[in-house]
């Protein structure tokens, strides 16, 4: 590893302090730096050419924003957690500073996450934009139901009556949607989560699609919606807007440095499975 990329969360001060140390040790290891705000997405774009590790300190918030930056770059990803579940990141504060001479050596495997790529239609409209968790389709802040109609490769699936509809990845399958019932999809699977919200007198079951789909929504409403971006990117939707969901051309490659079958030991630690007990969700 000869160059590395630091991403912070702007407004935690110890994210940017722990990326500022990080940085200033990097160095001595033989590894140039550079350090910038994981909201900055378009400055991360610039300084990311030729990195060849990026490090996001933060929570799992900042990792999906550090995720849309340099995944399209094929950069692996490696998040130190300073936030309060961190089911994406990999490593404390410590940890990172002690094990980072052996990251920079080479330590570790990568582990390939699919994402999803949106975009309102007709093509062109607006920029595709692209999503680690999930692309949500749902009512703005009036609590009135929307009407979603969903067709897969073209075929109408179901109209959906309700809150809206979840487009999940494996990784999204253990937010939101697993929140209002649907199923953990194992996260290295490149399958598609189709999740209803509050379905109303109409198709309430999730659906695990084929990574090969092309999603195509129909929003009908008389007041706002909403289509979200991984809980961070949002935009208006109105009545007749129609939406494309499928597999986005790019991965999201995390370094991991734990064992290989680290996702059941951290599910029931994150999640609190425990016999008896009730599962807490994300």
């Amino acid at each position: 590893m000869k160059r590395v990329g630091i991403l912070y969360h702007p407004r935690v001060d110890a994210a940017e302090a722990l990326a500022c140390d990080l940085a200033a040790a990097l160095p001595a290891l033989g590894a140039e730096a550079w350090v910038a705000s994981a909201w900055e997405e378009d400055q991360v774009r610039a300084l990311a050419q030729g990195t060849d590790l990026a490090l996001s300190v933060g929570g799992d918030g900042t990792i999906l924003r550090s995720a849309r930056a340099v995944a399209p770059l094929g950069i692996p990803l490696l998040g130190v957690n300073l936030g309060r579940l961190g089911f994406l990141t990999e490593l404390s504060p410590f940890e990172a500073q002690k094990k980072l001479p052996e990251l920079i050596d080479g330590a570790g495997w990568i582990e390939e996450r699919a994402m999803l790529k949106a975009e309102l239609l007709p093509h062109g409209r607006s920029p595709a934009v692209h999503a680690l968790n999930d692309v949500v389709l749902a009512r703005g802040a009036l609590s009135r139901a929307v009407y979603v109609q969903a067709f897969v490769d073209g075929e109408r699936l179901a109209t959906y009556k309700g809150d809206g509809v979840i487009v999940a990845t494996a990784t999204g399958s253990t937010g939101y949607s697993l929140a209002v019932g649907g199923p953990i999809i194992y996260p290295e699977a490149r399958d598609v989560l189709l999740t209803p919200i509050a379905a109303h007198l109409t198709f309430s079951n999730s659906i695990i699609l084929p990574e090969t789909i092309v999603l195509r929504f129909r929003v009908m409403t008389d007041h706002q919606a909403m289509m979200s971006i991984d809980g961070q990117i949002e935009m208006e939707l109105k009545d007749g807007d129609e939406i494309k969901v499928e597999r986005s051309p790019h991965l999201t490659r995390f370094l991991r440095v734990r064992d290989r079958h680290y996702f059941f030991a951290t599910l029931t630690e994150r999640l609190r499975y425990r016999e008896g007990e009730p599962a807490v969700g994300l």
